[in-house]
């Protein structure tokens, strides 16, 4: 039983699951930002706990494998380096975990700021999309909303 599950879980598999998982999350994030399920539930630690637990798994995978991982920091050589390592399935799936948590935490950010302005879920919409898509983007449009409900423009808060 512990080997079916075992060899269940493959990188691909992963990959479907990350994505598949944190669209509820992002569907109560834009649909129900106010609610107490998007408060206790999705704006909180326990999406990223639950990702975490895939980033330690592409990890250990990684570990299993005998990845090198010193060799990650090349990636800071230059575009060719960079693209070396994404040919690495076990790398990519590290970065796009990475990059779906830091994404849904930015999210869950922007609806609990968005309601000390009582700003319009409708409105909301608009930059919680986004920032599922492409995160920088949807939070500097958020920050735009934000300069006209606050009045007032804080580069440090």
């Amino acid at each position: 039983m512990i080997e079916q599950i075992y060899t269940y879980f493959t990188i691909e598999t992963l990959y479907m699951w990350v994505n598949l998982g944190v669209l509820p999350f992002w569907f109560i994030l834009i649909f129900f930002p106010k609610s107490h399920l998007c408060r206790y539930f999705v704006a909180s630690i326990f999406p990223i706990f639950i990702l975490s637990g895939a980033y330690i798994f592409a990890l250990y995978k990684s570990y299993q494998l005998n990845y090198d991982f010193i060799g990650n920091f090349t990636l800071y050589l230059g575009l060719d380096e960079l693209s070396r390592l994404f040919e690495d399935h076990l790398y990519l799936m590290i970065f796009w975990t990475h990059f779906v948590a830091i994404n849904l935490f930015l999210g869950g950010w922007i609806v609990k700021d968005a309601q000390k302005f009582n700003i319009n879920k409708i409105l909301l919409a608009v930059p919680i999309i986004i920032t599922y898509l492409i995160g920088p983007i949807g939070l500097f449009i958020y920050w735009i909303i934000r300069i006209f409900y606050a009045k007032r423009m804080n580069l440090y808060e």
